[in-house]
């Protein structure tokens, strides 16, 4: 009998004896796998002679986390978000609510809100996209936009930062009219963003450099405008407080350059969000037992892997580097290569230039396979960076592709293409596969996800769980 009162007793306290953290840090690295991680840090170690690990990776807590949606193995953003920010699977889609789209789930940074902390939302695509959209939303369907955007306002949240509004516009007025009515301080340039000092008030910052999804530039890509590091830092010194926060990041491109297959846009981009969580940890350093920062992804996108046929047992990761921009910023270049009709030896020389791959002759390749026969290195990275016949056939299938006036929409144009332009996509393939990386999808896979925690009950985070179990726990240490 005592025994047994015993055991219940350690059981209650499991249940409601948990401290509160007063700083939590939630950020979600979209379409972040294992695969993306090791991919990033092989490529840091390569560049810079040494091995070099992600913050991310050294942190105190780790377990491994599924992450499929009430209907599938593979899940979307907005279930994948909804069962990270509420403990409830729902259909893919929908963004905090039951698979009827009738019962709407509370998510933990409302009840953060309702508990007197201060809360801030940021993310490298737009801000109603459904993985920040999960935080504060509650609709049957991740496109409705407009209505997320109403709701964002509505949340009345204390902090709101990286890419904008997707549909500011609707028959309720204009967003940013809504905004400022309900007392936000809108944010739109970098001066401004520089020049800002945080004093209490809520406020919305949206970069000033924006691509058509109203995302922030990719990392690779990002000129003279702030970084989701940036971004973070000035998000923690504006929800400072001495009742604590709550601060959801998102590094959102991580996913969109897995669905392009583009290996230096995917990398370059974990990197930015790695960069971010060090914000975090930094305000950590300051504050060890109040503060819990936890780091995981919503799923695994492009089915990424370290690894391709061609290379055997062996990576070149730092061949990565020879890419100088995105797919998204060379396909903008394509276009005006298209306009003119240029001719296949003309785009050749912009592939060379932008991604390091080069048209060699018969002779020039011989001399190079004589040098790399006889131990010199240099010749054998120019070697490994020419296209072989197999690799020509593709780049000039794909540029009598792209060159044509529409692309056909069958099986075989997708299974080659995933949708994306044509000679994009097949340079960022040979670059990934002369590196040893390789891709298995265009689209989300089903594979779990790595989780990472530091301080405050980052024990509670380790071994083997599902993604809801991430919420569940933290509205016990939220209160």
């Amino acid at each position: 009998m005592k025994k047994a009162f015993v055991a219940l007793l350690v059981l209650l306290v499991g249940l409601v004896g948990l401290s509160q953290a007063k700083y939590v840090f939630m950020f979600i690295g979209d379409g972040m796998s294992l695969t993306q991680i090791k991919s990033a840090e092989l490529y840091l170690s390569e560049v810079n002679n040494r091995d070099v690990n992600l913050l991310m990776t050294q942190f105190e807590g780790n377990g491994i986390t599924t992450t499929h949606s009430l209907d599938s193995a593979i899940t979307d953003s907005a279930a994948a978000g909804t069962a990270l920010a509420t403990g409830n699977k729902t259909l893919s889609g929908v963004i905090n609510m039951d698979e009827t789209k009738t019962k709407k789930y509370k998510t933990v940074a409302e009840v953060a809100k309702e508990n007197g902390m201060k809360v801030g939302i940021i993310s490298s695509v737009s801000i109603d996209h459904a993985t920040p959209a999960s935080y504060y939303a509650h609709q049957p369907s991740r496109n409705n936009y407009y209505e997320i955007g109403r709701e964002l306002v509505e949340s009345n949240f204390d902090f709101f930062g990286g890419g904008a509004v997707k549909s500011p516009d609707g028959e309720k007025g204009n967003f940013y009219d809504y905004a400022k009515e309900n007392g936000y301080k809108v944010i739109l340039t970098q001066d401004e963003f520089e020049n800002y000092d945080p004093n209490g008030e809520k406020v919305i910052i949206f970069n000033e450099e924006l691509t058509g999804a109203k995302a922030m530039a990719y990392e690779m890509d990002r000129k003279n405008t702030f970084s989701l590091a940036d971004i973070t830092k000035k998000g923690i010194e504006a929800l400072d407080n001495e009742n604590g926060f709550f601060m959801m990041v998102e590094g959102g491109k991580i996913d969109w350059a897995g669905h392009a297959n583009d290996a230096a846009a995917n990398i370059k981009d974990t990197i930015a969000f790695d960069n971010a969580i060090k914000q975090a940890y930094n305000f950590y350093l300051s504050h060890p037992d109040e503060t819990l920062i936890i780091i995981t992804g919503d799923h695994e996108t492009g089915g990424m892997t370290v690894g391709f046929a061609g290379t055997g047992y062996s990576t070149y990761l730092g061949r990565i580097a020879n890419q100088k921009m995105s797919f998204e910023s060379f396909d903008s270049i394509l276009s005006d290569y298209k306009a003119r009709n240029a001719s296949f030896e003309e785009v050749q020389k912009i592939i060379t230039e932008n991604f390091g791959i080069t048209f060699l002759s018969s002779d020039e390749k011989a001399s190079l396979k004589a040098l790399a026969d006889n131990g010199s290195k240099d010749a054998y990275d120019k070697l490994a960076m020419s296209v072989n016949d197999l690799e020509y056939k593709k780049l000039e299938q794909a540029y009598n592709m792209s060159w044509q006036e529409k692309v056909p929409n069958t099986e075989y144009s997708y299974l080659l293409y995933g949708g994306y332009e044509p000679l994009t996509v097949t340079i960022t393939h040979i670059l990934n596969q002369k590196a040893g990386i390789s891709w298995t999808s265009y689209s989300h896979t089903g594979v779990p996800v790595a989780t990472f925690a530091q301080g405050v009950h980052s024990d509670l985070f380790n071994g083997f769980y599902d993604n809801t179990d991430i919420a569940k726990k933290l509205f016990e240490i939220i209160g």
